[in-house]
């Protein structure tokens, strides 16, 4: 394992960035657009419901701790396909580069592009609706630990699955982030969901951030063994997608399918 190695991955993923008007943009456009949309449903449920319930902590905190999962996730992925696109992801294992080492690398870039595009949606949200997502204090140390190595998992995994499939199975870098909306509360608590979702739910490490957010909301209490028990399973998670992705990277080799990435 090269450090070196790791930190040239990087590099490159930020210099794509820097180079790149529309990368740039790209950072920036979905977060600001789904804050405002957010920001002014949310001004709108306030004015009809009478301000009964705290909607603004609750709706804006839950789209920024979402948008933080996303970019994350997208980090991961968005980096790896660039690599794909360009038929790149092929010749950077002609040199000494480990598997490994290109996910360390790309879990750094996500971290950059996650700090660059949240630390935005922060600021709009304190410009625009006077929003402080440090209002919930101490409690954001586990709520982004718990969602920072969910979102790694998940790209991690993600990259398995595309591998596996094949480059043109690149639509699930941003569908499969999607499917999981549902399932963790972001905008409603787990007990809304059917009966038979609810289980899923519960083993989703984000539902506990979601579901604590509310519990800060609500009624000012946090429970921080549940947030173990969740940063727990998100890191077991990460080392079972690893384990996948590495399997999957393998397989390629083994059987050929790796000149897929130079033709499809």
């Amino acid at each position: 394992m090269s450090f070196k190695r790791i930190w040239t991955i990087f590099l490159r993923q930020f210099f794509l960035l820097k180079k790149s008007g529309y990368r740039i943009f790209g950072l920036f456009y979905w977060s600001a657009l789904e804050m405002v949309l957010w920001g002014v449903i949310t001004l709108y449920i306030l004015d009809v419901g009478g301000g009964q319930f705290n909607f603004m902590t609750f709706f804006i905190g839950a789209i920024i701790f979402w948008n933080f999962l996303i970019r994350i996730q997208h980090g991961i992925t968005v980096s790896f396909l660039e690599d794909v696109w360009v038929r790149n992801f092929m010749h950077l294992f002609s040199s000494p580069l480990s598997f490994g080492e290109y996910i360390l690398g790309l879990l750094l870039m996500s971290v950059f592009q996650t700090i660059i595009a949240i630390g935005f949606m922060m600021v709009l949200a304190w410009l625009l609706f006077a929003y402080n997502i440090f209002q919930f204090g101490l409690a954001m140390i586990p709520f982004v630990a718990v969602l920072f190595v969910f979102g790694w998992a998940l790209g991690v995994l993600t990259i398995a699955i595309i591998l596996r499939l094949g480059p043109s199975s690149d639509i699930l870098a941003w569908s499969i982030p999607a499917l999981f909306m549902p399932l963790v509360g972001v905008f409603y608590p787990v007990s809304t969901l059917p009966k038979f979702l609810q289980p899923v739910s519960w083993i989703l490490p984000p539902t506990y951030v979601f579901e604590g957010l509310r519990g800060i909301v609500v009624s000012q209490s946090f429970d921080s063994s549940q947030f173990v028990t969740a940063l727990m399973f998100a890191a077991v998670l990460l080392v079972l997608a690893y384990w996948i992705s590495l399997r999957s990277y393998r397989w390629v080799l083994r059987t050929g399918r790796f000149t897929r990435f130079m033709t499809e």
